[in-house]
């Protein structure tokens, strides 16, 4: 297993030893109960699966290599290397600067770039455009390139397919950095079309059949299909990739409604299905799906609230928080610091976009049973702070050693 350089400051003294504890036992992961952590009057059940995955410890590698090797020069990232508010913040603290907003917004303009500037690549990945355009600046895009093994495994796929002349569809959010980027490199092969949810899916759909219009399609799926696209001639082959961190579940809701409806309209038997619709279950991320099998799983558990860590803007992390908020008072939290008292919690609210605060969100009892999980872009040494924190606001605990005493035996 290939092991990364992540500064100390990111792990944990109890998270780390809970993950290897877990992964020793379990080095087939197929075991995903949560570990239980009892302290007497406060309880935690913490997800098997969450933290930092592979694509992001080889980006914070990478990054940190960057700086430590380029002392005295411009360094420049094209937008947040992950969404995660400590890792940037770091970076930027570093001396780092950012090119684009996470919307693709330029804030540093490319006419001050110099081919001696270092400019490393996020994790998401970014657009075949911007790869041209540092490459005319004198800039190596491939020298500091962070992108995820896994998104690139999307782009490879959705190559595949287009070269045997299907129709790519991309499942993911259209303003996300991943998805621009899978959407321009998969366009440089095959037409390709983007879709948020089931819904528009279904509204694919219908174009897939010939009950909608073009023009109606240009209007609906605006800024979502690639130069060219002919709805008539280009929905009649298709595959369906995803952005790496969208729900599993709903990839593959929509990947099953597409070939239904292909296997229906073209009346197809079971050895025709693949002369219309690829397979391509094979572009789903491995940690995304741990993390939101670990969730599932947590969730079969009695807790009274859910307390998931993370950055506000991170597609994996709201992913999470949506499957815990269908079954208990669930808060979304970037650090400890949003824990202001026993009585008051300042949370992002994922309906109306923006932080609010809820009084009494511990029950005035004990014990309490929380849950603790967190995306796959936000460090152990986060988790580790909530956790604390929560402890800090009830007498009578546990000494942590005592509790982490079978964990640390091994770590």
């Amino acid at each position: 297993m290939k092991t990364f350089n992540i500064p100390d400051f990111y792990r944990s003294r109890i998270i780390g030893p809970i993950k290897e504890y877990r992964r020793r036992k379990d080095k087939l992961k197929r075991d995903f109960t949560p570990t239980v952590l009892d302290f007497g009057p406060v309880r935690f059940l913490i997800a098997r699966h969450f933290g930092f995955c592979y694509g992001v410890e080889n980006a914070i590698d990478i990054a940190y290599k960057a700086i430590s090797e380029n002392i005295g020069k411009r360094i420049f990232l094209l937008s947040e290397m992950i969404h995660n508010p400590d890792v940037n913040r770091d970076l930027l603290d570093r001396g780092v600067r950012f090119i684009l907003d996470t919307k693709g917004n330029q804030l540093i303009s490319w006419d001050e770039l110099t081919p001696d500037d270092i400019v490393i690549v996020p994790a998401f990945g970014t657009t075949v455009e911007i790869q041209a355009k540092l490459t005319e600046l004198g800039i190596n895009a491939y020298q500091y390139d962070t992108t995820c093994p896994f998104v690139e495994k999307v782009w490879n796929r959705a190559a595949q397919i287009g070269e045997k002349q299907y129709t790519v569809v991309v499942h993911g959010k259209p303003t996300h950095e991943e998805t621009r980027a899978t959407f321009s490199h998969s366009k440089e092969g095959a037409p390709t079309v983007v879709v948020k949810d089931l819904a528009q899916a279904r509204r694919l759909g219908t174009y897939m059949t010939g009950e909608g219009r073009a023009e109606q399609f240009y209007e609906e799926f605006k800024g979502q299909y690639s130069e060219g696209f002919d709805p008539e001639r280009d929905l009649r082959r298709i595959g369906v990739v995803n952005q790496t961190t969208m729900l599993a579940s709903d990839t593959q809701g929509i990947a099953d409604y597409l070939k239904q409806l292909m296997i229906q309209h073209y009346q197809l038997t079971p050895g025709q299905v693949d002369e219309r619709f690829a397979n391509t279950r094979d572009t789903l991320c491995y940690a995304t799906n741990d993390n939101q099998d670990a969730t599932y799983a947590l969730l079969t558990h009695p807790a009274d609230l859910v307390i998931v860590a993370g950055g506000y803007n991170s597609s994996n992390t709201s992913h999470l928080v949506e499957l815990c908020e269908e079954k208990l008072p669930t808060y979304f939290i970037s650090s400890a610091d949003k824990l202001l008292d026993r009585q008051l919690i300042r949370h992002f609210d994922m309906h109306k976009k923006e932080e609010v605060v809820t009084g009494n969100y511990l029950p005035d009892r004990t014990p309490v049973t929380i849950m603790l999980t967190c995306g796959a872009s936000c460090p152990d040494a986060v988790v580790e702070g909530i956790l604390t924190r929560l402890l800090s606001f009830y007498e009578g605990t546990r000494p942590v050693e005592e509790v982490m005493e079978i964990y640390q035996e091994v770590h």
